[in-house]
C-alpha cells in the first residue's frame, strides 16, 4: 500500500472513531483519532472524543499508544485545538509525545484554533498534511462547522412513508407503524447519534411519542426533546412530559402563549423558552440559534409533514433519512425495489429544498432506507 492509500485508510479508521461519540460530546466535536506506524501499518492507539467532550480524542488515542507513539504519524478527522480550555491544547499534547507526522481531514473553522493547530504542529517541527478524507470528514463535522459559522445545529430530518409514499397519522395518542422492527431499530439509532430530537405540538397529539432511544444499551444516550407548540396547546398529560424530570424537555412557544398551561408544563419539569412568531409559527431561525446556544450541534427532526415542510422552507435541512415500507409482489425477494428517481419525486412532496440528491439507498430488513443531501 503507498503512502497516500496509507493515509486514506487511517483517516477512514478516524472517522469511524469520530462516528462513536456522535450524539454524546455536545458542545463539542465529536473526533476521531489513529496513532499508527507507516513503517509496519500497525495501529498504536485509537481514540474518539469521550462523553461529555473530553477527554478529547487526540490525547485518548495518544495515551492508549504510549510509547509507541515516538515517531509514528497521528492521523485526526479535525485540526487540533489550540487554546487552553479545561484542557491544555491537544496540538501541545501531540508534539511532546513523540509524533512525527500529524495527517488531518480538515480545519476548524473555530476562531479559538483555526488553522493555530497547524501552527503550532508546524513550529514544533511536525510534518503537517491536511485534506484527507476531506469531505468525509466535514459531513462527520458538520454539526460543530455549523454552530460555530452559522450560528445552529445540523439538521437531520427523518420521515417513514408507507409504500405509496403517505404518512400514517396516530390517533387519540396511538402511533401507527409503518415500518419493520429493524427500520425502527435503524430510527433509535438516527436519536442516539442527535443532540437533540424535534417535533411539533400535533405530533405530541397524535402519537404521545415519548422521543427517547430504546436500544438496548444506548438508553443513556436519549437526546434533548424538542417541541414547538406556538401557544402551548399541547397535551401537558402527555409521556414526554411526565418524563421531563428524568430526560429533558425544551418546548418552544410564542410571546402570547398560555401563562397557565407555561405554569403546567413547567411545573412538570419541562422547560419553556419563548421566540418570535412569524405567520407561518415560531420563527426557525429563533429555534435554531437558541439550540445552538445551549450547545446542540446535531438536531434529528422528526413530527410530521407541518414541521418538514417548516424546515425546508427556512432553508435548514442538511439531510433526510427516509424509510419506506416496500410493496409486496412477486419478485424473487416478494419485495418490490423503490427506485431512487421515484423517491426523490416522495420526498418533493414533503421536503421541497431544492437540489435535494439520493446520495444512498439500503434495505433494512423488509423496507428501504433512502438518504437524500443537498447536491
Amino acid at each position: 500500500m503507498d503512502a497516500s492509500s496509507f493515509d486514506r485508510h487511517m483517516m477512514a479508521i478516524a472517522l469511524r472513531m469520530a462516528k462513536r461519540g456522535l450524539g454524546t460530546t455536545a458542545p463539542n466535536p465529536s473526533v476521531g483519532a489513529v496513532v499508527a506506524d507507516p513503517a509496519t501499518g500497525e495501529v498504536a492507539g485509537r481514540g474518539w472524543t469521550q462523553p461529555g467532550g473530553r477527554p478529547h480524542a487526540e490525547t485518548e488515542a495518544l495515551r492508549r499508544a504510549g510509547a509507541r507513539a515516538a515517531g509514528a504519524t497521528m492521523y485526526v478527522t479535525l485540526e487540533p485545538c489550540a487554546h487552553h480550555g479545561q484542557t491544555p491544547p491537544c496540538a501541545d499534547a501531540i508534539a511532546a509525545s513523540g509524533v512525527r507526522r500529524v495527517v488531518i481531514g480538515i480545519e476548524d473553522p473555530d476562531p479559538r484554533t483555526a488553522g493555530g493547530g497547524i501552527e503550532r504542529l508546524g513550529a514544533a517541527g511536525l510534518e503537517v498534511a491536511t485534506g484527507v478524507l476531506a469531505e468525509e470528514a466535514r459531513w462527520v463535522s458538520l454539526g460543530h462547522i455549523l454552530r460555530v459559522a452559522e450560528r445552529r445545529p445540523f439538521v437531520q430530518v427523518k420521515m417513514a412513508l408507507d409504500a405509496d409514499g403517505s404518512i400514517a397519522r396516530g390517533r387519540a395518542g396511538q402511533p401507527v407503524w409503518v415500518t419493520g422492527p429493524e427500520a425502527r431499530a435503524r430510527g433509535h439509532l438516527l436519536r442516539a447519534e442527535a443532540d437533540a430530537i424535534l417535533v411539533g405540538a400535533r405530533t405530541v397529539a397524535d402519537d404521545d411519542p415519548e422521543l427517547t432511544c430504546r436500544l438496548p444499551g444506548l438508553e443513556a444516550r436519549s437526546p434533548v426533546r424538542v417541541v414547538l407548540s406556538c401557544s402551548l396547546d399541547m397535551p401537558v398529560e402527555a409521556r414526554l412530559i411526565a418524563s421531563a424530570r428524568a430526560h429533558p424537555v425544551w418546548v418552544f412557544c410564542g410571546a402570547h402563549a398560555d401563562p397557565a398551561r407555561r405554569a403546567l408544563l413547567e411545573a412538570s419539569g419541562a422547560e419553556v423558552m419563548t421566540v418570535p412568531s412569524l405567520a407561518s409559527g415560531l420563527s426557525l431561525p429563533a429555534v435554531m440559534e437558541a439550540l445552538a446556544a445551549r450547545g446542540i450541534t446535531r438536531l434529528l427532526v422528526e413530527g410530521g409533514p407541518t414541521t418538514w415542510r417548516a424546515f425546508s422552507d427556512a432553508d435548514l435541512v442538511d439531510e433526510v433519512v427516509v424509510f419506506q415500507a416496500c410493496s409486496k409482489v412477486s419478485d424473487p425477494q416478494g419485495q418490490r425495489l423503490i427506485s431512487g428517481q421515484t423517491a426523490l419525486e416522495t420526498l418533493r412532496r414533503y421536503v421541497p429544498t431544492p437540489g435535494m440528491t439520493l446520495v444512498d439507498t439500503r434495505r433494512i430488513g423488509e423496507d428501504l432506507m433512502h438518504v437524500f443531501r443537498p447536491s
